[in-house]
């Protein structure tokens, strides 16, 4: 196809040729060109600003992405921190308050309830994601600063009772005698030897022979020495009705005897195979007011002998007035 144009003159009623200065012609081709692309990066660039975002608004994405990952990490260590109240509150309620004779903490009174959801619709306004991370992180941070209020008051009044009670409770029967797993407990069972069901009125705990034995409170030796089926025994009196029994023993410690001042952690003799057993082990029982009762109420049962001392020397070194 030619490029050549014609226009109509009037004056002269023809056709003639349109003339193209060369230069003219190239800046017009450019001019084109320029045009075209000015119109395509408008395109473009409205086109990714409208999916990708400006540079404002990329760096804001990043940073509301990083701020959501930081969310999920505190929601993961706030839940960490409600298991670690949760077993607080049962050693609470089912030891230290036990021993004491306190009444427990209700379970609802530990949770402290507070008001109700609406108070959190302040992050109604944030993305689905981010409004539940915020309102489960607030309620939980409450909840939980409630807790640990409720459970230091528990504390101090645990601390408050166990002072004014010392002399008394020095002398309750409520650590391991042993360092050693639970073989059987108090209650029926079928006899290891006899092989009937008998009343078993103590609790057994693997021990080989000469594991060391330790009394479980302060007290007064009041029997040591063999007894029929039991074997090698000692018996403590630990005033306040109290009585404990080591049997099957394999020998004393010295100076061991009836009449022998003890404190709890003292080493008392050592564990053995002597009487009716079928095989070496400790047998344990603690009498209140001369009747059996099970020992499992009396035992801090994640506590050995060792730890006892560990914490006892920690507690006359004031370790926890330092730690405040």
């Amino acid at each position: 196809m030619s490029d050549n144009y014609y226009y109509f003159d009037k004056n002269a009623c023809e056709f003639k040729k349109v003339e193209y200065n060369p230069t003219d012609r190239v800046i017009h081709t450019i001019s084109l060109w320029l045009l075209t692309g000015l119109v395509i990066s408008g395109i473009i660039i409205t086109s990714l600003s409208t999916v990708v975002g400006t540079p404002a608004e990329i760096a804001l994405k990043a940073e509301n992405r990083e701020l959501l990952t930081q969310m999920r990490s505190s929601k993961d260590a706030i839940s960490k921190l409600n298991l670690q109240i949760e077993s607080i509150a049962e050693r609470d309620n089912e030891i230290y308050r036990s021993v004491l004779g306190m009444e427990p903490i209700a379970y609802d009174e530990r949770l402290a309830g507070a008001g109700g959801a609406d108070i959190y619709n302040r992050f109604d306004n944030y993305s689905n994601e981010a409004s539940e991370l915020l309102k489960w992180s607030a309620a939980n941070l409450e909840t939980l600063e409630r807790r640990v209020g409720i459970q230091r008051l528990s504390l101090d009044e645990i601390k408050s009772i166990y002072n004014n009670n010392q002399q008394r409770l020095s002398h309750l029967p409520v650590m391991r005698p042993v360092d050693g797993m639970i073989l059987s407990n108090y209650g029926m069972r079928m006899h290891p030897v006899l092989k009937m069901r008998l009343m078993h009125e103590g609790m057994d705990f693997r021990a080989n022979i000469g594991t060391p034995v330790f009394a479980t409170g302060n007290g007064t030796i009041r029997f040591a020495g063999n007894r029929g089926t039991l074997g090698l025994l000692i018996e403590i009196d630990h005033s306040h009705g109290y009585i404990t029994r080591y049997a099957h023993l394999s020998k004393l410690e010295t100076g061991i005897r009836s009449g022998t001042k003890v404190n709890r952690g003292d080493l008392i003799g050592y564990s053995g195979n002597s009487g009716r057993v079928s095989g070496p082990h400790l047998h344990y029982e603690i009498l209140k007011n001369g009747r059996s009762v099970d020992p499992i109420q009396y035992l801090f049962t994640d506590i050995t002998p060792q730890e006892y001392l560990l914490y006892k020397r920690m507690s006359e070194e004031d370790y926890y007035a330092d730690a405040e």
